[in-house]
């Protein structure tokens, strides 16, 4: 049952983030000759050229890429990826609608954003949605010195590039909004809303700091043990993550107590466990 749940879960991400990124480049994107990279970007480039429809194109360039996955990379991969694939081609040429934007400003930033909120959802389906994803595992796997990351922002930077040749240069600056936006949005939605600030103290004051955290901000401290290098004398190191809701709270805590402890703040992407 836990199976079945997990997998309709699945299957209802990737038909809901397909559908919401294909309403990105209608209502947003294609409208305004922003062409964000990847085989997207190439399919509003030709489409503005010859009149060939975006979905058809994606679809047609997926086709060469997904035989190649299957044969270099295995079935592993999956048929979540190639439904994915299908229906957000699809969902481009079917979804008939008008900009709701005449300002290509507005349009590359609503169309990143949606863009990139589409494409996490996909993601949290264990899919993808093929394209120069793919392509870009492909040639990592002949060439492991290249790094899947800068294969595709060579691929992006190339269908920028061109777009800026066939459109103008603004379309282009437009597209690199759109691809920033989108890549924040998805690490968003991929990473969740805990987001956290994780602080490590070295004070000789640890066991009063620590009380002082646990009973006035109510979260969990971690002792670790550490010995300083010059002294050699051994101290309590203190580990603990809180809300950013929290941080200045925290700082003026450790202040109070011990203004010259050693603190270190650090970003937490992602926090799982009691609390969080």
């Amino acid at each position: 049952m836990k199976k079945l749940y997990s997998l309709t879960k699945d299957y209802v991400l990737i038909v809901a983030g397909t559908f919401l990124t294909a309403l990105a480049f209608n209502f947003f994107l294609i409208p305004h000759k922003i062409a964000p990279g990847g085989l997207s970007g190439i399919g509003t480039v030709l489409y503005y050229l010859f009149g060939i429809p975006v979905g058809v194109t994606m679809l047609l360039l997926n086709v060469p890429i997904f035989i190649m996955a299957v044969k270099e990379l295995g079935k592993d991969f999956g048929f979540k990826t190639l439904l994915a694939t299908v229906l957000l081609s699809a969902f481009i040429d079917l979804i008939k609608v008008s900009s709701l934007t005449h300002d290509p400003i507005l349009a590359s930033i609503y169309g990143g954003v949606l863009m990139g909120f589409g494409l996490g959802l996909v993601f949290q389906g264990n899919a993808t949605t093929g394209g120069t994803d793919l392509f870009a595992k492909i040639v990592h796997k002949f060439y492991p010195l290249v790094g899947v990351g800068w294969i595709l922002f060579v691929v992006d930077f190339l269908v920028v590039v061109t777009a800026a040749i066939v459109f103008g240069p603004s379309q282009a600056l437009y597209a690199l909004v759109s691809l920033y936006l989108s890549a924040r949005v998805i690490d968003l939605v991929l990473e969740g809303l805990n987001s956290a600030k994780a602080f490590i103290v070295v004070s000789d004051h640890a066991d009063e700091i620590s009380h002082r955290i646990m009973t006035e901000i109510d979260r969990g401290v971690t002792f670790l043990e550490g010995r300083g290098a010059y002294t050699m004398q051994k101290k309590n190191v203190i580990l603990c993550v809180v809300n950013r809701a929290q941080v200045v709270q925290l700082k003026a805590i450790v202040n109070q107590v011990d203004p010259l402890a050693f603190v270190l703040v650090t970003d937490v992407r992602e926090v799982m466990g009691e609390g969080f």
